[in-house]
């Protein structure tokens, strides 16, 4: 449950990022559910400390972030799902709200195996999934590559970068369609934030 005494929905956005590309996508998702008013806060999960594992515990939304390597997540973010173990035992995050997003140098790169994870992560701890929300970009002879969702996903937000670019290759796209992903789990939070406080001030 997250603390109902601020009038402000919380989102975390905990990632783990190789090479900085899924750290532009991390701070983008930030950037989009801060713009909305939320409490937010950015945690590198490879540096987490006693006061990030707290806000975990007290946030609304918690938006997982990690690159796809060799067809999954990284092994900094599993190495952080692993720690959850005890939450999960505990039911700790059950009913917050949940979403992802990751990055690969291939435009497909199985980047779905690394979403579902985050899903099936979510489930396991009893969190409830937000979808991408959005249609598919760059799928039509009139579409462009600077379509929101230009790879066309819809379980989180998925970004393509060159596996030998620098982080300022990092599509614009997939900044934008990161930040969407970040201002809707944080509208989601705030509808579920209200109806929290509601039903504390009513029971």
């Amino acid at each position: 449950m997250s603390e109902l005494s601020s009038n402000r929905p919380s989102v975390a956005v905990a990632y783990h990022s190789g090479y900085g590309h899924t750290a532009v996508l991390a701070e983008a998702v930030h950037r989009g559910a801060a713009k909305t008013g939320a409490d937010t806060t950015l945690i590198d999960v490879t540096t987490i400390t006693d006061e990030d594992w707290h806000r975990l515990d007290t946030a609304d939304a918690i938006i997982f972030g990690s690159p796809t390597y060799m067809g999954g997540a990284s092994a900094g973010f599993h190495t952080f799902a692993e720690a959850t173990s005890k939450r999960f035992v505990e039911g700790r995050w059950a009913d917050k709200l949940a979403a992802g997003f990751t990055n690969s140098a291939s435009k497909s790169g199985d980047k779905n195996n690394t979403l579902a994870f985050f899903a099936a992560l979510a489930a396991q701890h009893r969190m409830l999934w937000v979808s991408l929300g959005l249609e598919p970009g760059w799928n039509s002879t009139t579409a462009s590559e600077h379509d929101l969702n230009r790879l066309g996903f819809w379980t989180g937000a998925a970004a393509q970068t060159p596996m030998d670019g620098g982080t300022d290759t990092v599509h614009t796209s997939d900044i934008t369609t990161a930040e969407h992903l970040g201002t809707r789990v944080a509208h989601h939070a705030a509808t579920f934030h209200a109806g929290r406080r509601a039903l504390t001030t009513t029971h």
